[in-house]
C-alpha cells in the first residue's frame, strides 16, 4: 500500500511516500525546517506545506516526539508545552484533509526496524532504544507493538535514564565512547532484568558509533545497530497508518 509516512523532529519535518509491503521509498525524501517555536498550529502548518508537496492524497502516518494515547498528546518532555492534550490525529487530519494516524517517533522507527530492518526477521521480543537528547523506546513482540511505553523517563540511577545515559549527556559531560558505553551498559542491563528482550536495537545518533561503545555491552540479549538510520521513523509511520 502506498501510504505518505511523515517523520516529526525537534529541527526537521520530514516525509516520503511509502510501499508498506516492502518497506521501499516510493519517492525522494523531502525536509521542512521545524517552526520555532514548534506549536501545534505552526507544525501543522507545515505537515500541510510537506503533504502538498508530494500533492499527495490517501492515508498518513506521522511519528511525533510525544506519548499519544487515542489520538491525544501526553506528554512535552522535548516539545512545546502547549501540545499537552491536543488531539494530534485530528488537528493533522483537519488541516490536510486527509486522515491522518499518528504515533511516537520511537515506536515508529521500532516497527521500521522489526520489519524491515536490523531486526527483519526476528520472531521474539525485540527492544529498540532511539539515542539522542533523549531515550525513546519502543517493545514489539511478534510484531505486536506495546505502545507508549517512553523507558527513557525510567527512573535510573536517582534520575531519568536519558539524563543518566542519552547522547546529550555524553557530550555535556565530554566522556569518551568507552566512558559513556559504560553508562548506557548498566542501563540495558537494566532493562533486560526488568523485560527480558532477545534483541536490542540501538538507533538514534549514538547508534552511527556503534563500533565505537559495543565493548562495553554485556547484555545476554543480542544487540545490533539500527539499519535504516533516518528513513526509520518515516516508514514506520507509515506502517503504523496501514496497520490502523
Amino acid at each position: 500500500m502506498e501510504i505518505l509516512g511523515i517523520d516529526i523532529g525537534g529541527s526537521g519535518i520530514k516525509g516520503a511516500v511509502v510501499n508498506t509491503t516492502d518497506g521501499s521509498l516510493i519517492t525522494e525524501r523531502h525536509r521542512i525546517a521545524t517552526p520555532q517555536p514548534a506549536t501545534p498550529t505552526a507544525v501543522a502548518t507545515t505537515v500541510h506545506e510537506l503533504v502538498n508537496h508530494f500533492s499527495f492524497t490517501g492515508l498518513i502516518g506521522c511519528g511525533f516526539p510525544a506519548l499519544i494515547r487515542n489520538g491525544l498528546v501526553q506528554t512535552a518532555a522535548n516539545i512545546d508545552k502547549s501540545w499537552v492534550d491536543v488531539p494530534v490525529e485530528e488537528l493533522f487530519s483537519a488541516i490536510t484533509g486527509q486522515k491522518v494516524f499518528v504515533v511516537n517517533d520511537a515506536d515508529a522507527a521500532g516497527l521500521a526496524e522489526l520489519r524491515f530492518g536490523a531486526g527483519k526477521g526476528h520472531a521474539g521480543m525485540a527492544m529498540i532504544l532511539t539515542i539522542g537528547t533523549g531515550i525513546g523506546s519502543a517493545i514489539i513482540h511478534h510484531d505486536i507493538l506495546l505502545p507508549g511505553t517512553e523507558l527513557g523517563h525510567l527512573k535510573f540511577k536517582g534520575k531519568s535514564a536519558e539524563k543518566y545515559c542519552s547522547e546529550a549527556v555524553r557530550e555535556r559531560e565530554s566522556l569518551t565512547w568507552e566512558e559513556w558505553g559504560k553508562r548506557f551498559n548498566e542501563y540495558l542491563l537494566h532493562l533486560e532484568m526488568l523485560f527480558s528482550p532477545d534483541l536490542f536495537i540501538l538507533g538514534g545518533g549514538a547508534s552511527k558509533k556503534f563500533d565505537k561503545f559495543k565493548s562495553q555491552l554485556t547484555t545476554s540479549a543480542k544487540i545490533l545497530p539500527a539499519s535504516l538510520q533516518n528513513m526509520a521513523g518515516i516508514i514506520g509511520a507509515a506502517c503504523y497508518a496501514d496497520d490502523h
